[in-house]
């Protein structure tokens, strides 16, 4: 897999990720149901680290 995802891309993914985590952990309104909804954030942070978003490469676009 080729790297599709350019660096300001990577930055606003590992900040949205780490946001809903800390959702999910209760940092950030704490004593929600939703919480499990937090876990999402994983799926940023991974392509973030990897450098490659699966959804871009069905598409055909790159941000790189």
């Amino acid at each position: 897999m080729t790297a599709n995802v350019g660096m300001l891309d990577r930055v606003a993914r590992i900040v949205v990720g780490i946001a809903l985590i800390a959702f999910a952990l209760g940092y950030i309104a704490p004593g929600t149901s939703w919480a499990w909804v937090g876990w999402i954030g994983v799926v940023p942070l991974l392509t973030a680290v990897f450098g490659t978003c699966p959804l871009y490469s069905m598409v055909g676009c790159s941000t790189k």
